[in-house]
């Protein structure tokens, strides 16, 4: 009884607060890169939030067996269908979700506010992340590795609350979203040219269903 009344306490603080408020590479090498990084963000959202998946659940509900795909899919649809043309990829895994945000779209160089030419196409996420809750969140900050280590370390982290922060703005519950900035960690291909560079700045928003 006491887990359960801790889980509720936060449901309703999470609920009162939300309310409140981016040379060549082989195929084999680049998909190696990206698992990498999937894999280190995903880690992030799967075993080592069991507590929160409970309070996410006990907040909007969560799936069970065959619900699961089922429900992905359709999210997957509505965000295709709502980010076509805006060059956010929306990229499938099993039963999760990514959305691959280049950093030059969405920030100026050395910046971290949204630029507002990209405001609608948030607000297109969030209507779908809205209309979809029992999912869990994490927003990943990734960036080349031009400059002090530290420096794009923090810019990362920074670019992540920012998109957090404006989700939160949109009415996506504070409650399922997180953040982690990996700086120039997780190449998606060598920074070895500009347009190589500009491929690893970029922002990654996880999708994860909560499941019973």
């Amino acid at each position: 009884m006491r887990n359960a009344s801790i889980i509720i306490s936060l449901v309703s603080a999470s609920l009162v607060i939300a309310g409140c408020a981016s040379t060549e590479y082989s195929n084999t090498s680049k998909g190696a890169a990206i698992g990498a990084v999937v894999g280190a963000v995903a880690g992030k959202a799967t075993g080592n939030h069991k507590d929160k998946r409970l309070v996410i659940g006990a907040a909007v509900g969560a799936l069970a067996g065959a619900a699961v795909g089922s429900y992905m899919d359709k999210q997957e649809k509505a965000l295709n269908q709502e980010l076509s043309g805006s060059g956010v990829k929306v990229v499938r895994d099993g039963d999760k979700l990514r959305l691959d945000i280049p950093a030059q779209l969405t920030f100026d160089v050395n910046r971290s506010d949204i630029k507002s030419s990209l405001f609608p196409v948030f607000n297109d996420i969030a209507k779908v992340l809205r209309d979809y809750p029992k999912t869990m969140l994490v927003i990943a900050g990734h960036t080349d590795d031009t400059g002090p280590y530290q420096y794009n370390m923090n810019l990362s982290q920074q670019r992540a609350d920012s998109v957090k922060q404006y989700l939160i703005a949109q009415n996506v519950q504070a409650i399922r979203v997180e953040t982690e900035g990996y700086g120039p960690n997780y190449p998606i291909v060598p920074n070895t040219s500009d347009a190589n560079r500009t491929q690893n700045r970029r922002v990654e928003i996880h999708i994860e269903p909560v499941v019973e």
